[in-house]
């Protein structure tokens, strides 16, 4: 489904009702942990202000009315001591509801637009965000683009590995081989860069590009436990080149983003099913959804919309399940789940 991104500027008018009743959704990021409630309420009025214009250019006042006072009341009623970062709120004149995420949103609407809970998936930042970490044997650096450009986030010089490591740079008697004790090294020093990239997919679970001399890049493949975050390796030392040079070296790797995000996901499902964490199967997957440690619920993309404005179907009320249990929803495209489909659950492990 197709769901516009609007502006102040750009309303949307044009746009002929596909509904009947009238109905509103709204979906935007609402992060007041991070974010003060002066802050929020600006930004909530503007787009109730976009909203309201929308629905009076379609319906008569009298009977657009109602769902305005409804969806007022909606947006008074959002908890500000939630603890996640976007929200979603849908009224039609028999439908209410609200719906807390865990991850980032772009501002949606959808008005006199069928809703479903597993279009969230769809409304996730578009821009190429990602991680691209840096390896040399010694040294490495972490860089964050958020889709306006590269920013150093994290760097390790090779004063601080060697500290990390309590081991002197100076052969020592402890290896009689130098060989032996540089693989040593270079395994520890491995192991600690896999452990802070841990800590950084927290809080940016995005994709990840390692970059390194083929030795180093080859050797973190095979102990790294985040290969389903691993977009691509690439064999160069370039820990010291600059961040021009760096997105040049990248370009023909994000040329088909959309593509190379649905392989990572798929590359999800095969690394939890080889873990003993998917789950498949809609009664399997409902029994699941229920638990807290659902990290992520998959559909395959589906052209079939619902007959009305919002529906209660059996794969969205997994979606939401998944969602008020701070999870996440991707979708993949047609046929591209195979023997998993048509929705799995991946559990935290």
């Amino acid at each position: 489904m197709n769901m516009p991104t609007f502006t102040k500027e750009n309303l949307l008018l044009q746009a002929p009702p596909a509904l009947t009743e009238p109905s509103v959704a709204l979906v935007f990021p609402f992060d007041p942990k991070m974010t003060p409630k002066s802050k929020l309420e600006p930004t909530i009025k503007r787009l109730l202000g976009i909203a309201e214009k929308q629905l009076l250019m379609r319906h008569p006042v009298e009977v657009v009315l109602p769902l305005i006072k409804r969806l007022q009341q909606a947006l008074r009623g959002l908890n500000y001591s939630t603890h996640k970062r976007s929200v979603a709120v849908w009224v039609s004149l028999s439908k209410t509801g609200t719906m807390y995420m865990d991850f980032q949103v772009e501002e949606r609407l959808f008005v006199d637009r069928p809703f479903r809970v597993r279009d969230l998936a769809d409304c996730k930042p578009s821009g190429k965000e990602y991680l691209l970490l840096l390896l040399s044997g010694k040294e490495s650096r972490m860089y964050l683009h958020n889709g306006s450009g590269l920013k150093l986030i994290k760097s390790n010089g090779a004063q601080n590995i060697y500290a990390y490591l309590n081991v002197v740079p100076e052969r020592t008697g402890n290896f009689s081989d130098p060989a032996d004790r540089q693989e040593i090294m270079l395994n520890k020093f491995l192991h600690h860069m896999d452990q802070g990239l841990a800590f950084v997919l927290k809080a940016y679970p995005l994709p990840v590009f390692v970059a390194g001399p083929e030795r180093v890049a080859g050797h973190f493949s095979r102990i790294t436990r985040h290969a389903s975050h691993i977009a691509a390796y690439i064999h160069k030392n370039c820990v010291h080149s600059p961040e021009n040079e760096l997105e040049a070296l990248l370009q023909p790797m994000l040329a088909n983003w959309g593509r190379l995000r649905q392989q990572l996901i798929s590359l999800q499902l095969e690394k939890a099913f080889e873990a003993g964490k998917l789950v498949c199967g809609i009664e399997e997957v409902r029994k699941a959804a229920r638990c807290s440690n659902s990290r992520l619920v998959v559909l395959e993309t589906s052209d079939a919309g619902p007959a009305g404005f919002y529906t209660d179907s059996p794969l969205d009320a997994i979606v939401a399940k998944v969602l008020e249990n701070g999870g996440d929803v991707e979708k993949l495209d047609t046929g591209e789940m195979g023997r998993f489909g048509p929705i799995a659950l991946i559990r935290y492990y």
